[in-house]
């Protein structure tokens, strides 16, 4: 890496440091943002100088003083911009796009639910339009779709309308923003971890049995999610299976062989992620058959590597808050320091 690539990534960790800062005090003067990231205050000073300019921190008033010269407080501007985040869904023959706008604290903005005969690239492009002039100061959007997505390209997708579209790409390109295009079950593991805050450190799962469509799940490791080289992980209608992917389909959607397919699709998750607990979702589940569904694992997994499982049928939340927290941090700076073992 040379000196001055190293110089400018130092700076831009060193940006992130300050503006982080200011987010969890609400405001701060040279010194206390100093005292709080480790730089010096000229570096802090400076940093806070080129925010300002920029309209991502605004100047308060002199703190007060005792004794000796009071000091200018600067304060996180956290509307100096606002990610767009769309939710796309078809369930139980109802096709819909969820949509949310918030600002860089994450405070919302605007939200609002459409129906559509149909979804496809035109569907979501016209609604990202339609925000975009409402909202100028947009600077990313992320979209959950009920598929996978490699690099912005949908592939495998419940929309058969999305499925081969590059949405990623063509979006950026007209929008000349950050798109995410990430699949629902990532975007839900990662609200759950969001708003639930399971062990930091230790592995977590959801897996979803929605009503018409395969299973599926999502992962979090180390707090980190897991989406494969490609982004299949998760892909657990796939697993290796007595029945074709058709036939699990249709067992699970018959009362008396859904526990003991379910059961089976879980027992594979927790024997590969070994996981502190595990949340089932989706329309076929009810938290009636929880310990239906503990005894059906049982079968497969020794008692002292179960995890512990929550169904839970409603992830809205926990969804939109993964997309969004996934979109807001595409316009922040990550440096990841890996230690090796």
């Amino acid at each position: 890496m040379s000196i001055s690539h190293n110089t400018h990534q130092v700076k831009r960790i060193n940006v992130e440091l300050v503006k982080n800062s200011l987010k969890a005090t609400g405001t701060g003067t040279k010194a206390s943002v100093a005292a709080m990231t480790q730089l010096s205050v000229a570096t802090c000073g400076s940093i806070l100088n080129e925010l300002v300019r920029s309209g991502e921190v605004l100047e308060q008033e002199l703190e007060e003083s005792s004794g000796g010269r009071p000091a200018r407080q600067y304060r996180f501007n956290a509307d100096y911009a606002c990610v767009l985040c769309l939710m796309v869904r078809t369930e139980g023959g109802r096709h819909s796009v969820s949509y949310i706008v918030v600002n860089l604290t994450g405070d919302r903005l605007d939200e609002g639910t459409r129906d559509f005969t149909r979804i496809d690239a035109d569907t979501v492009d016209l609604l990202i339009g339609e925000l975009t002039l409402k909202y100028s100061n947009i600077k990313a959007a992320g979209i959950g779709i009920p598929g996978v997505a490699h690099r912005g390209v949908i592939g495998i997708c419940d929309v058969a309308e999305l499925a081969g579209v590059p949405l990623g790409e063509q979006l950026s390109e007209k929008y000349d923003m950050d798109i995410i295009v990430e699949n629902d079950m990532n975007a839900t593991v990662y609200g759950f971890y969001q708003l639930h805050n399971p062990e930091e450190d230790q592995p977590f799962a959801v897996v979803t049995f929605p009503k018409n469509h395969f299973p599926g799940a999502g992962f979090i490791v180390n707090g980190r999610m897991v989406s494969g080289i490609t982004n299949f992980a998760g892909e657990i209608s796939y697993l290796p299976s007595a029945y074709t992917r058709v036939e699990q389909l249709q067992r699970l959607h018959k009362q008396e062989t859904f526990i003991p397919m379910a059961a089976q699709m879980l027992a594979s998750v927790i024997t590969i992620l070994n996981p502190v607990s595990v949340a089932v979702t989706g329309e076929l589940t009810d938290p009636s058959m929880t310990e239906e569904l503990l005894n059906g694992c049982l079968q497969h997994i020794p008692q002292e590597h179960m995890p512990a499982l929550l169904i839970k049928n409603n992830t809205q939340e926990e969804y939109m808050t993964g997309i969004t927290a996934l979109t807001l941090e595409r316009l922040t700076y990550r440096l990841q320091l890996v230690e090796r073992k």
